[in-house]
């Protein structure tokens, strides 16, 4: 399906130093940032309280947060299962247990609302926040590794690299952005970054499918016009695939509330610079590489018929 054809190959391998320095400086500034300001960890990471309390009649999480926030409580707020149980999750307090914070918040929302019941809570400890990271990094390594097996298996070793190195930049970005800002890295932040890891190597699969295909159509054609045309020709589903998951982003980002928001605002980074790095920065890659028609082409072995034809006997 396509929206519409170009005919005439864009030439953005052109370009492809441009492309690359900004890349290398928009990563390099990413890392600066985690180096120097890290991640604001959620307390799934750090270690926290968790209160479950459930009202009679739907709660208003908005107006819970601000009763909270007003008391002087960070707390992330959101329902819980139905729209009468509501989850509170706050950071250590030191010199509190969870329980003893636990009657402060009962008797501060039974103010407002005496229908307020808290029904649980419980602690969760650093180390639980520190074994979740560990396992939240190790999956980020897992997938990476098995994006780059399953390239090189399906095209080879050149495009796994370009595709991995491309992705990575994406992922890397992501955090930085969320360390400049510092906005909050949950598990579900985590989930999305995960989730824009296979979104952009699927992007990337398109391109390369395509760069092979033309390798063996323009048998004339330098490398980088092969790619030129590879990305011109693919230009339309970027569009249609990026547009409408955006789509669905974006609508999470409105009217998902701030349980989903920086759920949705962690894909649409991804988003953006995916659409940039699985064309503009992987498919430069692979000319840096030298990727060739050589190495789509197997030489054809001849019959050993055909080297004794015409030999007298």
């Amino acid at each position: 399906m396509e929206f519409f054809k170009i005919r005439r190959v864009i030439p953005f391998m052109r370009y492809a130093l441009i492309f690359n320095v900004i890349s290398l400086l928009t990563f390099l500034a990413a890392v600066f940032f985690l180096a120097t300001k890290g991640l604001n960890y959620s307390i799934e990471f750090t270690g926290g309280t968790q209160i479950e309390v459930h009202y009679k009649d739907s709660a208003d999480t908005e107006t819970i947060r601000q009763i909270l926030q007003k008391a002087g409580y960070k707390a992330e707020v959101q329902n819980f299962g139905s729209s009468r149980d509501v989850l509170l999750r706050m950071p250590i307090e030191k010199g509190q247990s969870s329980s003893e914070l636990s009657q402060k918040i009962s008797a501060l929302l039974q103010g407002r609302d005496k229908s307020a019941e808290v029904r649980r809570a419980e602690f969760v400890g650093p180390q639980v926040g520190a074994e979740l990271a560990q396992y939240g990094a190790l999956a980020l390594m897992v997938t990476a590794i098995g994006i780059v097996l399953y390239l090189a298996l399906r095209f080879e070793w050149k495009f796994g690299l370009s595709a991995i190195i491309a992705n990575l930049h994406d992922v890397v970005i992501i955090l930085g952005f969320f360390s400049l800002f510092q906005w909050e890295f949950s598990l579900p932040v985590l989930a999305a970054v995960l989730a824009i890891l296979g979104y952009s190597v699927n992007e990337s699969v398109v391109v390369f499918d395509r760069v092979r295909e033309n390798f063996r159509k323009m048998r004339k054609a330098s490398t980088p016009d092969v790619i030129d045309a590879a990305i011109t020709g693919t230009i339309s589903r970027t569009i249609i695939t990026h547009g409408s998951t955006q789509a669905m982003a974006t609508t999470m980002l409105v009217f998902g509330g701030p349980a989903l928001h920086y759920f949705a605002l962690a894909l649409t980074i991804g988003i953006l610079f995916g659409i940039y790095s699985s064309v503009l920065v992987a498919s430069p890659l692979l000319m840096w590489l030298k990727v060739s028609r050589a190495q789509f082409i197997k030489p054809t072995k001849k019959d050993r018929r055909d080297e004794h034809e015409g030999a007298v006997v």
